[in-house]
């Protein structure tokens, strides 16, 4: 038989898994009742804010590489393919940032320096295709370098974002007692337990 014995703060012990030498018929019983888990930090205005407008940049940032992806099908080569994953990634992203996710905010932080220098690189070559003798794509060229170089400020913007609400601490729990009911049980639904 195991018995764990622990110290109270007013240094009676309480045993618990069976009979122990140590404690007598005054030790203190294991506290009963459930806990409920909190998130302080997410029901602060500011948290909340934050994680709306990161999750509103994602979605941005997906529609623009969308617009992009599709005026430029015909002209885009193999870059397709990164841009597909980068919607796909931002909209998973967005999800699991509005379910509070705070892993994801660094990754998409990461990710937003990435593509800041991709737009950066490529906005002027969109520029460079409004001309005659270049294959064109769906979408005027200088309206697609437009919206390339539209996504370097959104990035910039979701970078500083993701690492506010990185340092905000969305992830802090506090384990409270739960509410006692008039009957003095902690879930008022749940059935008396059974005698021993």
């Amino acid at each position: 038989m195991v018995i764990v014995t622990m110290s109270s703060v007013s240094g009676h012990s309480a045993s618990f898994g069976g009979s122990s030498s140590s404690a007598g018929a005054g030790a203190l019983a294991a506290p009963v009742g459930a806990t409920v888990i909190t998130h302080p930090n997410r029901d602060k205005p500011v948290v909340q804010a934050t994680r709306a407008t990161v999750v509103l940049l994602l979605l941005i940032s997906a529609g623009l590489l969308l617009l992009v992806t599709a005026g430029g099908w015909t002209v885009l080569q193999g870059a397709w393919i990164i841009q597909v994953g980068y919607i796909l990634v931002y909209l998973l992203l967005a999800f699991l940032a509005a379910r509070w996710n705070r892993g994801v905010l660094p990754v998409a932080a990461a990710l937003a320096v990435l593509l800041l220098v991709f737009a950066l690189v490529a906005g002027p070559f969109w520029f460079a295709r409004d001309k005659t003798g270049f294959a064109q794509p769906a979408i005027d060229a200088g309206l697609l370098g437009t919206v390339t170089l539209l996504m370097v400020p959104v990035q910039m913007l979701l970078i500083a974002f993701a690492m506010r609400g990185f340092s905000q601490g969305w992830n802090v729990e506090l384990e409270r007692p739960a509410p006692m009911s008039a009957g003095g049980r902690a879930y008022p639904d749940a059935p008396p337990p059974h005698p021993a």
